[in-house]
Parts: structure tokens; C-alpha cells; sequence
């Protein structure tokens, strides 16, 4: 038993819903069955399905207290490369201030009450008991992981775990609680793409949309980053389509970006590519 599997049984066993991170930070890829939710997803995603899969698929939705689970044959192999461990705040009743930088740090101790901290690499994780919906970007620097969302295990922190105040509830009460529908005309191109198949454009959007998603920080410059990528392979070709883009739009707005952002980010990729 690896070091990563011994503490996640550790937390499990206080009531902590865990899985495996491999290396990025990030959680594992869907296994072939269920990539790009062809299973249909698991019951408690945003979009719920019927998927019972055995694998530590779906990211968040896959961490579990159950130790039967946590040890199994289908989790075996990610335990032996995983390279952290991650948690489901909402899932053990907690939620996560995550401040990721010096800016963000200041405020919090200047702005919110006393609470149980944990250091991360560049600020801190404050933990108060209660859930509400996550979010990131609410705040220059800080993100909420409660609900639908995971958090790294970097250790249990110190200080008195607080109750969630009002000040960081609020943080969420000028997001948007859906996607707003955008549509966005497409690159004018030469026709019909002659050197991608349907299939390969299908997969790259899926791929842009789990890329937007996995994002744990600095949402908009990935959301940037992946519409760059998208338009560099088929923003000439005239296969990309307004819904196409529309979904991209959508993923990028479920990690918090506006509608006004999505747009921003469109357009100066659209610019350095000189469409």
C-alpha cells in the first residue's frame, strides 16, 4: 500500500469523500467507456446520468468514503501513479476559500472570520463547515470549492473550523447559476475540411471542453488558451460551427468566465490568428 492509498483510507475513514489526482493536480481521464460522458455521466454531476462505472471517473463525482471502492481493482492502478490525493468539500459538508495569491491572502485575513487554514504552494486553503455552489474567479485570486467541485488534501490545517459566513456566500450571488445560451458567428472558411474527418473535429471539441473544465486556476487564461487551439486547427477550414462554439462558450461559463469574457477571449484569439 502506497502512501497516497493509506491517507486516503485515513480520510475516509473521518468522513472525508477522496480520490486520486494523477500528475498536473488533475484527476484521471474517463476510462474508453466513458469518455466525454458516453456513459451519460454519473447520477450526481451537473448533468445527471445513469453511469455506475467502477473507475474513478468524472472527476469529483468519483470521490467516495467507501474503502470497498477506494481499494478496489478498477482504482488500483491510479493509486500506484497518483500524485496527490483530492477531496469532495461538499461531500464532508465543508467549503473552501481557496486564496492563490499574496493579494487574495490579504484579503481574506483582512475580510473573513477566523477559520481553520491550510498553506498551499502560493497562499492558502480556509475552511469553514457548510456547503453552497462553487465557483471560481469570484474574486481576483480566490476561488469556492464546496459543492460539484474537489479540493487537494495538502494536510489538515490549523485554527477552529469555523461556520460558513455570509460574506463568502455572497461571493457567488452575482454569478450567473447557468450558462447564458451565446451564439457566436462562425470564421468564414474555404469549405469543406479536406485533411479532418467529422470524428477528429468532434473529439477536438470534446477535448477543448474537458481541458476548459479541469482547469483548477487561471481560467481565463485557459479559456483563451483552448479557443486559440480550436481556432488555429479549424478556424480556416469552415467545418467550425456556431454551435460548436456555443459549446465551448458553455463549459468556459460552468468554470465561472462571463459571458462578456467568453466573448473577449474569442475575439482577441480570432485577432492573433488575423480571422
Amino acid at each position: 500500500m502506497n502512501n497516497h492509498l493509506r491517507t486516503a483510507l485515513q480520510l475516509a475513514a473521518e468522513g472525508l469523500p477522496v480520490l486520486p489526482l494523477r500528475k498536473g493536480k488533475v484527476p484521471f481521464a474517463n476510462c474508453p467507456a466513458c469518455l466525454y460522458t458516453a456513459c451519460g455521466g454519473r447520477p450526481n454531476m451537473k448533468t445527471p446520468g445513469p453511469c455506475t462505472c467502477p473507475a474513478p471517473c468524472h472527476g469529483w463525482a468519483a470521490a467516495t468514503t467507501d474503502t470497498s471502492v477506494i481499494t478496489s481493482p478498477a482504482w488500483a492502478s491510479a493509486w500506484q501513479s497518483a500524485a496527490a490525493i483530492a477531496y469532495h468539500p461538499g461531500g464532508a459538508g465543508l467549503t473552501v476559500v481557496d486564496c492563490d495569491n499574496a493579494d487574495a491572502l490579504a484579503w481574506a485575513r483582512e475580510t473573513l472570520p477566523a477559520t481553520r487554514t491550510v498553506p498551499t504552494t502560493r497562499g492558502e486553503h480556509w475552511l469553514y463547515r457548510g456547503t453552497m455552489p462553487s465557483a471560481n474567479g469570484v474574486r481576483p485570486g480566490v476561488d469556492i470549492k464546496s459543492t460539484m467541485s474537489y479540493a487537494r488534501w495538502l494536510g489538515p490545517g490549523t485554527g477552529t473550523l469555523g461556520a460558513l459566513p455570509d460574506v463568502v456566500r455572497t461571493l457567488t450571488a452575482a454569478k450567473p447559476t447557468a450558462p447564458v445560451p451565446v451564439r457566436v458567428p462562425a470564421p468564414v472558411g474555404g469549405g469543406e475540411c479536406r485533411h479532418r474527418t467529422p470524428a477528429f473535429l468532434e473529439r477536438g471539441i470534446a477535448m477543448a471542453e474537458q481541458r476548459i473544465t479541469a482547469a483548477r486556476s487561471a481560467i481565463h487564461a485557459t479559456v483563451y488558451r483552448t479557443f486559440l487551439a480550436v481556432l488555429s486547427t479549424h478556424g480556416r477550414c469552415g467545418c467550425l460551427t456556431e454551435d460548436h462554439i456555443a459549446r465551448l462558450f458553455t463549459a468556459a461559463q460552468t468554470k465561472g468566465e462571463t459571458t462578456r469574457h467568453c466573448a473577449d477571449a474569442w475575439t482577441n484569439a480570432r485577432t492573433t490568428l488575423g480571422l
